[in-house]
């Protein structure tokens, strides 16, 4: 098993990667001071639940632990108010009280749905990551939680960090082969903003990644959730560092939105936003390698880097106004300056992004 530590003082929490380990998710609690005498509700969507949820259930009841469950349907569309009032309502029913315990079971939908719940139930009481997908190794740390608006996504939400993020490996074997894609995408994401020989990695076990060779899926998931303990630990609430993690994501979240959460998986309009922020690079004036590499890594992956004709650019656009990264009139991008590498840029006009956006419709 592997082991990180997102740095935040008191509110320091561990990052556990192994595969087997949700068996040892009791001693994990014990650790963290969460007794058999507090309460838990297991929140999860309908999908996971048919895989995960008993395994996880006896392991905890043996140990004696009281848990609840909660179930959601699977899908971006789950992130919802209407389903946070629902998490709230199973909440209440089963007696939670300020020292209860959510665990998110599942993937990024879920971890940001129960994690949001957690930070408002009774003003905050404490949740577990269980992530089960690729994708959430990103989302399930750094205590960002939220769900959309129908305008914008992840507009409502808040800043609480988990009490530890268990990701055994062995759960991701259920996960179809697109998934794998989309959550490699963020993974990638990582490389790309902060270790070019990371990247270089990825490119060259880009087969075992996808085949969920264990040895490399460790190490991709080890290397990607350090980078984001890094940067969280810098930056918890995003002031300045820590907005480099939204690489891709000002024209990813817009394609999203725009598709209404149903057409594109996250980590492909993530994909889409990466190759986006590279022609931005090069529009600046940086190597034009930047966009080249950048795109040939991700078409390796499978993913796309085309934005579908009949989205519109319009439409994007207006979405991007939502995003909580657009100020004073002006957008603010995630630019790779290298490979490994990124700068903020808050002067960036809409008339440029309009253009990439049209260049991103024609792309190969």
């Amino acid at each position: 098993m592997k082991r990180l530590n997102v740095d935040l003082g008191d509110r320091s929490y561990p990052i556990l990667i192994g595969e087997g380990i949700l068996s040892r998710m009791p001693e994990f609690l014990a650790e963290r001071g969460i007794k058999t005498v507090n309460k838990l509700l297991i929140v999860t969507d309908d999908t996971v639940a048919g895989y995960h949820l008993a395994p996880l259930q006896e392991i905890l009841t043996q140990a004696g632990y009281s848990a609840a469950v909660h179930t959601v349907p699977a899908g971006e569309q789950s992130k919802t108010l209407e389903q946070f009032e629902e998490v709230i309502t199973s909440a209440l029913k089963a007696g939670l009280d300020r020292h209860s315990v959510i665990i998110a079971l599942g993937g990024g939908v879920v971890g940001d749905l129960a994690g949001f719940a957690a930070a408002s139930f009774m003003r905050g009481i404490r949740f577990v990551q269980v992530p089960t997908t690729i994708l959430a190794h990103d989302s399930s740390v750094g205590g960002k939680v939220a769900v959309n608006h129908r305008f914008a996504k992840n507009i409502i939400g808040a800043f609480h960090q988990p009490e530890l993020v268990l990701f055994d490996t062995a759960l991701l074997k259920t996960l179809p082969q697109r998934e794998i894609r989309a959550g490699l995408a963020e993974v990638i994401k990582e490389g790309l903003i902060w270790d070019a020989d990371f990247v270089a990695w990825c490119e060259e076990h880009a087969d075992a990644l996808l085949a969920l060779s264990p040895e490399e899926t460790a190490y991709a998931l080890y290397n990607g959730c350090h980078v984001k303990a890094q940067v969280v630990s810098q930056d918890e609430r995003e002031q300045s560092l820590r907005a480099i993690l939204n690489l891709g994501h000002t024209i990813g979240h817009a394609l999203e939105a725009v598709a209404q959460y149903q057409q594109l998986l996250h980590g492909e309009a993530i994909s889409i936003g990466m190759v986006g922020s590279a022609k931005l690079a090069v529009r600046l004036g940086y190597d034009p390698e930047i966009y080249t590499t950048t795109k040939r890594i991700l078409q390796k992956f499978g993913l796309p880097v085309r934005i579908p004709h009949d989205y519109s650019t319009e439409q994007i656009l207006q979405a991007m106004m939502h995003d909580k990264k657009f100020r004073d009139g002006k957008m603010v991008f995630v630019v790779p300056v290298a490979i490994g590498k990124t700068e903020i840029r808050d002067d960036i006009e809409a008339s440029w992004i309009k253009e990439i956006i049209d260049e991103l419709k024609q792309e190969a």
